[in-house]
């Protein structure tokens, strides 16, 4: 007598049904991005238009159409959301060193990338930005850390275009001297009432740093 095989059980519809439509981890984890990238553009959009201190939570979550309850799933305050921004800025700014030409040098090279991003600002949401940087203690302390990151991320950036140890060392010091110097003259733009264009500044800055770099040695003292 032949032996039948046991039946295999069957899947519920219901368990079938959210095997079918439950998303993988790659994109929950986009939708996820999405929102994120979502919350940051509103809030930076209110903060310009009514100041940090005025802008709300509810406010950032009402506009990115989320709940309130929601919002702390991705930030833990307004401040995050900044520095959220900040890390999303230094990000472009080495995916731009990236794409330069390899034949230009690394000064060159940084200062063609900001260039590209000075040109994407709008004067009035630059001043507004700064402004907002400059009243808010804590954005304040937190500014120290975004010019750090982005030094650590420009001067990685920078290194690959590195053959030797020379050169990796040079690429540090580029990225040294470039931070430094844009952030010496954002407080030197606003400070003077923010008339010069963003782009104009980066020119001048590096043109400054050229000359610095082109100073003869000093010469040794006699003692």
């Amino acid at each position: 007598m032949a032996t039948r095989n046991p039946a295999k059980p069957l899947k519920s519809k219901e368990s079938a049904t959210a095997s079918v439509r439950s998303p993988t981890p790659g994109l929950r984890e986009r939708k996820r991005q999405q929102t994120r990238d979502r919350l940051t553009k509103v809030a930076m959009e209110l903060f310009l238009a009514r100041g940090f201190e005025a802008t709300t939570l509810d406010d950032i979550a009402a506009a990115a159409e989320i709940s309130r309850r929601s919002f702390f799933h991705y930030f833990a305050s307004k401040e995050d959301v900044v520095l959220a921004w900040q890390d999303g800025s230094t990000d472009a700014l080495i995916t731009a060193i990236a794409e330069r030409p390899a034949a230009e040098s690394m000064l060159t090279a940084a200062e063609n990338a900001i260039l590209a991003m000075a040109q994407q600002f709008k004067p009035d949401e630059a001043i507004a930005l700064a402004c907002l940087k400059r009243d808010n203690p804590t954005l304040r302390a937190r500014e120290q850390v975004k010019y750090e990151k982005m030094e650590r991320a420009m001067a990685t950036a920078l290194e690959k275009r590195a053959s030797d140890t020379a050169e990796q060392l040079r690429a540090r010091l580029v990225a040294m001297m470039t931070t430094g110097a844009i952030r010496v003259a954002s407080e030197n733009w606003l400070a003077q009432g923010a008339q010069e264009k963003p782009e104009a500044l980066v020119k001048r800055t590096f043109k400054t740093i050229r000359a610095i770099l082109d100073e003869p040695p000093a010469r040794k003292s006699k003692i």
